[in-house]
């Protein structure tokens, strides 16, 4: 088993499953909480974050196939997807690619399902397909100010980590969107990105 990443939330261990590789990520115990209610909320959390990739798939969104889950240690094992992350992909791959993640997240959003955390480091492209990973900060919402917040951080994180493509790329992510959640919503969630960058805390993005 080898540490592949560290977060705030949970560890990511490369590691086997049946002989193939897999992903097991573990939810971290937060010392400052209460060690029974920190528990439950890992092990809420765990289900949760299982049952929205279960979910998420079978609106056709390609995500890891999850293989167990362990509520006693707040973890679960997944099919590890072995391409690269479109993050680390070549600036013309990711401007061609941003349709395509709109889309997926326009079907997300139509099917009630914010990501939480939209980062181009969460898709990855693997045998000519986008997968999305990391639902562990997904929430079931229908509120266009919630999409809109989903919107607001990929927006935020094509500017910062690809400021040199972000006009194309945010322009083609807006357009698979578009294409998925219809003018009138697309519109409204746009008038609501748009708000909360005026607010005091943000920086408009061009």
């Amino acid at each position: 088993m080898k540490l592949i990443k560290k977060g705030a939330e949970a560890d990511i261990y490369l590691t086997k499953w049946n002989n193939f590789p897999a992903i097991l990520k573990i939810r971290k115990t937060k010392r400052y909480r209460n060690l029974i209610l920190d528990s439950k909320i890992r092990k809420h959390r765990t289900t949760k974050e299982a049952q929205t990739i279960s979910e998420v798939k079978s609106f056709g969104i390609p995500t890891p196939i999850v293989y167990c889950v362990n509520l006693k240690k707040s973890s679960i094992i997944m099919q590890e997807i072995p391409g690269k992350t479109v993050h680390d992909l070549s600036d013309t791959k990711i401007i061609q690619l941003s349709k395509e993640i709109g889309k997926l997240v326009g079907i997300m959003h139509k099917n009630g399902i914010m990501h939480g955390d939209l980062t181009t480091s969460n898709f990855i492209l693997y045998k000519n397909k986008v997968y999305v990973i990391d639902f562990g900060l997904s929430q079931k919402t229908i509120k266009s100010e919630d999409h809109a917040v989903d919107l607001r951080l990929i927006k935020e994180i094509l500017n910062s980590a690809h400021a040199k493509i972000m006009v194309s790329a945010w322009k083609n992510f807006l357009s698979g969107y578009k294409s998925v959640v219809g003018p009138t919503n697309y519109a409204k969630i746009i008038h609501l990105v748009y708000e909360i960058e005026s607010r005091g805390r943000y920086a408009t993005v061009v």
